[in-house]
């Protein structure tokens, strides 16, 4: 797994407009490498602004949108179309304005779905479903993701990964449902730390002041049962996007000066 990389920008306008540009490049090499590419998104205050920054980036056009997957990290287990879940969401920011292939746009089951209330059970399927778009040279049960974003919780919680819960310890399945989040709702479907490790990248996105002392932990040798953030690591990269003040608690030794 890779060593963490920081980069800190000045205020979260700024970290979305430069992650933005950063996922165009990714995509766009990798598109030109081997024709189409994958990434993972993620919702919340921080990957949606990343969306939306995107949407008006004036290099956006340079995206083959038709060949690119779209997977995602996690998901509220709620109706569909239900304004809380990711792709509603994501939707709305960005996905609705770009000629993407409904094909490779990958969301998890809604619980009006076909697995019905079986959060389980749609993980199961989801988990299935990336297995199949994984290529034998992936070795693995997932796609080889490019870029697998990941929003940062104050609880250090990635993804619906949450402290001390059983989805955090998960070390085989891929997809697993989990029940009793501490943050609403309740009942979500999310991608374990095995499937994240897969991806080439993990970024993970963290602005605000609430955002600080999650940050530090994660980056100062917690374990990732007790924060599930300081165990998301890419195989080539894990690179770290902050503003000013989530950055604010870092310990001296990881600050990287500001990147404009």
């Amino acid at each position: 797994m890779s060593t963490p990389q920081l980069v800190v920008h000045r205020d979260k306008e700024l970290m979305a407009q430069a992650a933005a540009a950063r996922l165009i490049t990714k995509i766009v090499d990798a598109q030109a490498s081997r024709g189409s590419a994958s990434v993972v998104l993620t919702g919340g205050r921080n990957g949606n602004g990343l969306l939306a920054a995107l949407a008006t980036a004036p290099a956006r056009d340079a995206i083959d949108w038709a060949h690119l997957d779209l997977w995602w990290g996690d998901e509220r287990f709620l109706p569909e179309g239900d304004p809380d879940r990711n792709i509603t969401q994501a939707r709305e920011a960005l996905l609705d304005s770009v000629p993407l292939d409904p094909e490779r746009v990958h969301a998890m089951p809604a619980s009006d779905g076909p697995y019905g209330n079986d959060a389980d059970a749609a993980a199961a399927g989801y988990a299935e479903e990336l297995a199949r778009a994984a290529a034998p040279e992936n070795h693995g049960a997932v796609p080889a993701f490019d870029v697998l974003m990941l929003g940062v919780g104050p609880d250090t919680h990635v993804a619906s990964l949450f402290p001390e819960l059983p989805a955090v310890r998960e070390t085989e399945r891929t997809v697993v449902g989990v029940h009793g989040a501490p943050k609403p709702p309740p009942t979500r479907i999310t991608l374990t730390l095995p499937a994240i490790r897969s991806a080439r990248e993990v970024w993970l996105l963290a602005a605000g002041e609430d955002k600080a002392n999650a940050a530090a932990m994660a980056l100062s040798g917690a374990g990732e049962i007790q924060a599930p953030a300081a165990g998301a690591q890419g195989r080539s990269r894990t690179l770290w996007l902050l503003d000013s003040a989530a950055a604010s608690q870092l310990p001296r030794s990881l600050y990287p000066p500001a990147s404009p």
